[in-house]
């Protein structure tokens, strides 16, 4: 089964956000069909998380998008920087920040086994 286009699988994130009452926006658009997909979760209190694509060994033939935790309970700048390396590797990436206090992010994480 192909995943989902990265462009549609935003836009349907960025509404589940929306409907869960929760500020999220579009930072940065990625290529549109394969870009990699980071979420930056800001929890209004000077502390951010931000979750990437999860490694390969992760993915199963579902198709579904599965995330792994990069950085967790930092400050918000720490999160800039490493997306600021990122975007240098990579700059078809998406980044969408969302803005919780409960830092809430609706994301399937990969499992630690």
């Amino acid at each position: 089964m192909s995943r989902l286009r990265s462009d549609f699988w935003v836009s349907a994130y960025l509404r589940r956000c929306s409907v869960e009452g929760v500020d999220a926006a579009l930072r940065k658009r990625g290529a549109a069909e394969a870009g990699a997909i980071f979420i930056k979760v800001d929890q209004l209190d000077g502390t951010a998380s931000l979750y990437g694509p999860a490694p390969q060994l992760f993915l199963d033939e579902s198709g579904e998008r599965l995330f792994a935790p990069i950085l967790q309970g930092v400050m918000p700048l720490d999160v800039e920087e490493r997306m600021a390396r990122e975007l240098r590797f990579d700059p078809d990436l998406w980044l969408v920040e969302v803005d919780d206090r409960a830092g809430r992010h609706f994301l399937d994480l990969a499992a630690d086994d």
